[in-house]
């Protein structure tokens, strides 16, 4: 039974890679808005249900790894080692994931058309802040419960928006660089030396509060 489920699971991962990478395909030659659901499924062999039994709505089948984020995240905070800080676990990971160059790090060859996607629909942006939004819930909760702390205590919450809005005016001075056609590697090089920075200053400024 557990060699079967095994095996489910592992096919329901591999349909719904194989409908996001065939999206994210089409998204890419076309725009967003100019490709449906419908010729989404088409192109990878499944019927429209399927798509939105994987993915609820169709901006994220662009945005289809915000789940994993969630993923590392969580596992960050909660598998932390011991006497290391919530918050330093988060700098750690997400340094670690731009020297490795994860997908979820932001920055890699190519990249730019990605960005350029989300740039020109309208939709996509708004899911886009929608899913920061969230993000930054998910984070307080996690900071929370690592705390320990009252529910309606704000120093979670506090933190939690700190580390986003850190994360994010890095990356955005990264994305506008690549854009105007700095080296890559300088990119990225500099993104690990100021994103260090500024979660080491959210550290301090937590800290303090």
């Amino acid at each position: 039974m557990t060699e079967t489920l095994g095996l489910r699971e592992r096919k329901k991962r591999q349909t719904r890679q194989l409908i996001s990478d065939v999206a994210s395909g089409l998204f890419m030659q076309r725009g967003f808005d100019d490709v449906t659901v419908a010729e989404v499924a088409e192109a990878a062999g499944v019927s429209t249900k399927t798509v939105f039994n994987y993915f609820p709505r169709k901006e994220d089948l662009f945005l289809d790894r915000y789940p994993e984020a969630v993923e590392l995240v969580t596992r960050a905070v909660r598998e932390r080692a011991e006497g290391e800080s919530p918050l330093v676990a988060l700098r750690l990971l997400f340094l670690r994931m731009l020297r490795e160059g994860h997908p979820l790090g932001g920055i890699a060859p190519g990249y730019e058309v990605f960005w350029q996607v989300i740039l020109d629909s309208p939709a996509l942006r708004a899911r886009t802040r929608e899913l920061v939004e969230e993000f930054e819930s998910v984070l307080a909760g996690l900071l929370a419960e690592a705390a320990g702390s009252d529910p309606a205590d704000p120093a979670p919450r506090l933190a939690a928006a700190l580390v986003v809005a850190a994360y994010r005016a890095v990356y955005i001075a990264s994305i506008d660089r690549i854009r105007a056609g700095d080296p890559m590697q300088d990119v990225i090089a500099d993104r690990v030396t100021l994103l260090d920075r500024a979660l080491q200053a959210v550290e301090r400024a937590v800290a303090a509060f």
